[in-house]
């Protein structure tokens, strides 16, 4: 792999790592809005968090399709901990629209 190549898939990498970040972010800040009742808040933090998890899987797509091509993408840890964060901004979207339905139900019982 040549320098450049590196830097790309590092660049890549970086790429990955803030879109799941921002999703996660957005994620559990839309469990706090709900808790506080704001349940249309929360809905557009999940909206935005599914926006920038969108942009992180496009490019991970495209990491796949290179892969599936026959055009070996370079394992290092930097991709490992990519891979992580997508998962967990799965798991974190799950549980937070898990807690909002919760969230949602208690308020409406409290009415």
């Amino acid at each position: 792999m040549t320098q450049e190549n590196a830097m790309d898939m590092e660049t890549t990498c970086f790429q990955l790592i803030t879109a799941a970040g921002s999703a996660k972010s957005d994620y559990l800040e839309a469990i706090n809005t709900a808790k506080e009742g704001d349940f249309e808040g929360a809905q557009k933090l999940i909206d935005s968090g599914d926006a920038s998890y969108r942009e992180g899987h496009t490019v991970h797509s495209k990491l796949v399709q290179q892969e599936a091509a026959g055009n070996s993408v370079p394992v290092g840890l930097l991709l490992i901990h990519v891979e992580d964060q997508m998962m967990a901004a799965e798991v974190f979207r799950a549980m937070a629209v898990e807690m909002i339905g919760l969230y949602q139900k208690i308020a409406d019982q409290a009415k």
